[in-house]
């Protein structure tokens, strides 16, 4: 993550431009100050804190920015601005190492707002060291191969793999299987791989595989299309064998198939004698379209000034049954008007956001919230908590 450490120095003054960058306002924590940065169409923070009698100046988690080029280079503005002596950093622009091919690293919000195409898709969920994702993309170049893994250096890995093998039809993305096909159009998809799920046998909860992650997949999934299970845990298999005869469609089981391309993995496991199976499910019928709620708007007036309201927030978090709603930290502009981070929705990829308290408006700040059910659950309860000053 981009960052350079300073000595200690006063905050530049606001609203101010230096090379390119807009420097907007500063919002202060007892912690840390967050630095808004404009950069032609983008807007993102910085973080500026104390770190061991100096200053780290970073990108905020929340609203990085792509490509990181912008970060650097709102980094070297401030440098300039604020005259500050750098002590050490890692915003060199130029660098002839060899990068991951980062253009086929996408945000979820390009699956909400921009992917569209007419070749065939294909999804695997979880593809660990890659080589079933790249060899299904190297061999079937007229279609796109949609990669989730939330694991960062098997993401490095493929990105670098991509590169490497000139592979121009992967997409791979940092996100929750269970959530990501919320975005997905209505037969939209032709195969679905799960391979080699954690098998999580004293969490089951935790699962990909489950009856909404299954129904989920029979809507996207085009006629004839394909979920396909593999794995080597008899629990997990047990546990999904009961899953699939609870449905009308057709499916299959098979057991110790050689495949074309296996992971080291499943050499290992196959080495070692163990079972493989292999449950695939089929889409049989047309599902109806859906339209995403992008509205994530309040309809409210906002009746207290920015440290009123902060001061009543609830302090812990707010578990329901499939959401849930944290207002992790507030950070002042003015008395009237301030930023607030909040983790929201899904338990298991929660939406990390800022909220905007100015005046009497408050809107999200930067972005808004993906919309998945569980995010639009979590903004109903913040539109309540925030026009009542707490939760009633």
């Amino acid at each position: 993550m981009p960052h350079i450490i300073t000595k200690k120095h006063n905050a530049i003054e606001t609203p101010s431009f230096k090379d390119g960058v807009f420097f907007d306002f500063i919002a202060h924590s007892s912690k840390e100050d967050k630095i808004c940065v404009r950069i032609e169409d983008k807007t993102f923070l910085l973080t500026k804190l104390e770190k061991n009698g100096n200053h780290l100046i970073k990108l905020d988690v929340t609203t990085k920015v792509a490509p990181i080029l912008l970060a650097k280079k709102a980094l070297h503005a401030y440098v300039a601005l604020s005259g500050c002596e750098v002590i050490s950093s890692n915003i060199a622009i130029h660098s002839t190492r060899l990068e991951p091919q980062k253009e086929y690293l996408k945000d979820i919000s390009y699956f909400v707002n921009d992917f569209s195409t007419t070749k065939d898709i294909c999804v695997e969920v979880g593809f660990g060291s890659g080589r079933h994702l790249l060899y299904q993309a190297k061999a079937n170049k007229d279609k796109i191969y949609i990669g989730l893994e939330i694991h960062t250096p098997s993401i490095e890995q493929v990105l670098k793999q991509v590169r490497i093998d000139n592979i121009e039809n992967i997409f791979v993305v940092n996100y929750d299987a269970r959530l990501f096909l919320e975005f997905m159009a209505s037969n939209s998809i032709s195969q679905i791989f799960v391979h080699f799920p954690v098998p999580w046998d004293k969490k089951p909860h935790r699962r990909v595989m489950s009856k909404e992650f299954i129904d989920e997949s029979l809507r996207v999934l085009k006629i004839d299309g394909s979920l396909e299970l593999r794995t080597d845990s008899p629990l997990y298999y047990e546990y999904s064998k009961e899953l699939y005869e609870g449905y009308s469609e057709k499916s299959t089981i098979l057991k110790n198939q050689n495949l074309e391309v296996s992971s080291k993995y499943e050499d290992r496991w196959k080495r070692m004698g163990k079972d493989i199976w292999d449950l695939t499910i089929y889409a049989d019928k047309q599902s109806p379209a859906i339209t995403l709620d992008k509205d994530f708007s309040f309809n409210i007036e906002n009746k207290l000034l920015f440290n009123e309201l902060q001061a009543l927030l609830p302090k812990k978090p707010i578990v329901e049954d499939d959401f849930m709603v944290h207002f992790t930290y507030s950070f002042e502009i003015a008395p009237k008007s301030g930023l607030i981070h909040i983790s929201m929705g899904s338990f298991n990829k929660p939406f990390c956001v800022y909220l905007m308290v100015e005046n009497e408006k408050v809107s999200y700040f930067v972005s808004t919230p993906v919309p998945t059910s569980a995010n639009h659950k979590a903004h109903k309860l913040i539109e309540k908590i925030v026009k009542n000053g707490e939760l009633q």
